[in-house]
């Protein structure tokens, strides 16, 4: 079995603290075959400001000296994470087009400018009503995301704010919308992730993965979301139990943005 993760962060992210180096010995002993390090490059902070640019050099050295170090033994793409696009586009759009970079993932992080621009880590979700004016701001982002298709490759963890809400939340009012967006993300050659978050999220997974198959999707990754060695790769085998039953019969991985069909 080719095993693969493709969403996992080194010390260059923020909530991070390791090199790339320890992430790819972790992958190699938990069996993977390919690691894609997907850092953060935002540039909104939690609490809504705006940053510079981060330096690439640290980067590319690191993503360097790891791929010669473990060259043989595992399959190493260079990724980004980007939780901005919406807000930012010229920005995704100049990191997508560097030649080092085999993978943009489009994620969405923080509320829109206009909504405060608050990472949905910060809540708050006391009431129901909180958390579906949240889920609100998040979809309507997603909307605009699926319609730059030049600024990521994937969506990322498209059920992301449910991670901090009650398990009461559901996402029954917005599958009318979840369905267009699955829909422009199939029409415009795009895929999405199936983000395990370190095993802790899979099943809920399945009404998103039921959609997306049903509209024609067949471009998906998976990924961990680790930020830190001990986790890379957790779910990633449930994972990939979960897309067979819902009638995937391939993943993706990347190189230089080409997708290339992994069979399950």
């Amino acid at each position: 079995m080719y095993l693969i993760d493709y969403h996992t962060h080194s010390r260059l992210s923020p909530d991070a603290d390791h090199p790339l180096t320890e992430l790819a010995g972790a992958a190699v002993r938990a069996g993977l075959s390919e690691l894609c390090v997907t850092d953060h490059y935002d540039r909104l902070t939690l609490d809504g400001r705006w940053e510079e640019p981060y330096d690439w050099a640290p980067a590319l050295e690191q993503y360097r000296q790891a791929a010669g170090q473990f060259a043989g033994r595992l399959t190493l793409r260079l990724g980004i994470e980007y939780g901005g696009a919406p807000f930012d586009p010229e920005y995704a759009r100049a990191m997508l087009a560097r030649p080092e970079v085999d993978f943009v993932i489009g994620s969405l992080h923080n509320r829109s400018p206009q909504a405060g621009g608050a990472d949905f880590y910060c809540g708050p979700y006391d009431t129901p009503e909180q958390c579906y004016a949240a889920l609100d701001d998040y979809f309507a982002s997603m909307e605009r995301l699926v319609e730059l298709p030049d600024c990521y490759d994937v969506v990322g963890h498209i059920i992301y704010p449910l991670r901090y809400m009650p398990e009461t939340i559901t996402l029954d009012r917005y599958w009318g919308r979840i369905d267009a967006i699955l829909r422009r993300v199939v029409e415009t050659g795009r895929g999405i992730e199936l983000n395990t978050y370190c095993g802790k999220t899979i099943a809920p997974w399945r009404g998103v993965l039921e959609r997306y198959r049903a509209h024609g999707g067949e471009r998906i990754t998976v990924g961990s979301d680790a930020h830190a060695p001990e986790r890379v790769g957790l779910g990633v085998k449930e994972a990939y139990a979960l897309l067979a039953g819902c009638g995937f019969r391939y993943l993706s991985v990347y190189e230089k943005h080409t997708p290339r069909q992994i069979k399950l």
